[in-house]
């Protein structure tokens, strides 16, 4: 029902995204999460798409260079009215809305991008604007802003990639949960690794478990 809702919602309203969904933001989680009472009073957990701003409130990994800033960033938002704009997939696997969201018609997703706050993050079939984002990423790149100014950080970026042959990922989810995706589980591609395992007894014995 809550889809059907969605889709006649964007039929009527239309707007410059092309989703219609509009509310104001009333809570900021960080940089690239928050939260948005909409127009029909419900308030929808939303992820913004295609990025990844570093984390200030993960269990495991703690306060990373930035994340604060990105944050800050964020919460320019608390109070402003936004529209989200929805792409092939529109929930993750913890239930929250996924969008491209739109203030005063520019796409704030860009933005924390081209200051340096966030990085391009895909998972597919959520892929609509990659390209302009890798372009607007590489920008960023190029001009040290931002997490691009640590000395290490594309370093760890590039890091995270598996070896060859390993490709079960570990990830730790918000409830400090360590689970590990093999590539028939259901979520594999929008699992975020922490870290890469060669086979499920290695991923078990580092203390991951499989899905339920």
């Amino acid at each position: 029902m809550r889809k059907i809702a969605i889709l006649l919602i964007t039929f009527i309203l239309g707007g410059c995204s092309g989703s219609g969904l509009t509310g104001d933001v009333t809570y900021v989680v960080d940089g690239d999460t928050l939260d948005v009472r909409l127009d029909d009073g419900s308030v929808e957990r939303v992820r913004l798409l295609l990025i990844d701003t570093p984390e200030t409130k993960h269990p495991m990994v703690g306060v990373e260079p930035f994340g604060p800033e990105a944050s800050e960033f964020t919460l320019q938002l608390v109070g402003e009215t936004v529209e989200l704009e929805l792409d092939a997939a529109e929930r993750d696997r913890y239930g929250r809305l996924l969008a491209y969201v739109w203030h005063d018609s520019e796409m704030f997703n860009k933005k924390l991008l081209e200051e340096g706050l966030a990085r391009v993050a895909v998972y597919p079939p959520n892929t609509k604007y990659v390209d302009e984002f890798r372009a607007i990423e590489d920008e960023a790149k190029n001009n040290e802003r931002g997490i691009w100014s640590e000395e290490n950080y594309q370093t760890a970026v590039e890091d995270n990639e598996p070896a060859e042959g390993c490709t079960i990922k570990g990830n730790i989810n918000s409830r400090g949960d360590k689970i590990y995706h093999t590539e028939n589980s259901s979520y594999y591609e929008q699992t975020i690794p922490e870290e890469w395992f060669c086979s499920e007894m290695e991923a078990q014995e580092a203390g991951f478990r499989a899905p339920k």
